[in-house]
């Protein structure tokens, strides 16, 4: 017995039985139908791995050998029969080609190498952080070296440096020693870094920042090398006055 079909005030009958909302398109393949309450929404499932073995569902492929050897167009049947005499996984690598292109692979041992690139280009990757030191107009010849040496750390480790003087009460009236100052430790920091941004006045205080020659993976990598080697380096630690303002840039 046929069930009756469903119509609704604000749609139209389906062939299934079902109602589909005026003016919503049909699920594309493999979506499904969600419900938020009102409609039915047709939601996607991204598959993040590719489709192996019986999961192929295609009725021919362009198999690839193991060794990169080009088999040709084959069914999908014979495929998963060779995969199979081979001791291998049959595995979609251009789901989207016509027809798709299948390997012969260990699928396994191909999991666990890509995990190892990944894994490999996250430890090698560097991100530039921007660090901050303050001085004061009036700064002590011992406090100016202390502060420089402290930017030279962080160039050294391909940080860019953001230099901040500070001023107070009638210094704000010369903001040309400010600039002077700026000037000097850009000078005396020129073989690490560069002026990337020029003194200029904010509020109160007056910025500079100073990038370095190297990239921070450069950095990296000539620091582990000394670790290697054994020399550990200078070991100096950042004082309060030194921040970190954990920015990306």
């Amino acid at each position: 017995m046929c069930r009756p079909r469903r119509v609704s005030s604000y749609g139209f009958s389906n062939p299934d039985g079902g109602v589909r909302i005026r003016g919503s398109r049909a699920p594309a393949p493999g979506a499904s139908l969600v419900c938020d309450g009102r409609h039915h929404v047709a939601k996607e499932h991204h598959i993040s791995e590719p489709r192996i073995n019986d999961r192929i569902r295609v009725p021919e492929v362009r198999l690839v050998g193991p060794n990169g050897e080009q088999v040709g167009i084959v069914r999908i049947e014979q495929a998963l029969t060779l995969a199979q005499e081979a001791d291998l996984d049959l595995v979609e690598v251009a789901p989207q080609a016509r027809p798709p292109v299948c390997k012969l692979m260990d699928f396994g041992k191909y999991k666990y190498e890509s995990d190892m690139k990944a894994r490999e280009a996250r430890r090698n990757q560097a991100h530039t952080v921007l660090k901050e030191i303050r001085l004061r107009l009036k700064i002590d010849p011992h406090d100016y070296g202390t502060k420089k040496g402290h930017v030279e750390r962080f160039l050294k480790a391909g940080d860019k440096v953001k230099v901040m003087i500070m001023f107070r009460g009638r210094e704000q009236s010369r903001p040309e020693m400010g600039y002077r100052l700026l000037q000097r430790m850009a000078a005396d920091v020129a073989d690490l870094g560069f002026i990337e941004s020029n003194p200029k006045q904010d509020g109160r205080n007056m910025i500079m920042v100073i990038g370095p020659h190297k990239k921070k993976a450069e950095a990296k990598a000539e620091l582990r090398k000394r670790r290697d080697d054994g020399d550990v380096g200078d070991g100096i630690e950042a004082p309060a006055e030194v921040q970190d303002s954990s920015e990306t840039v």
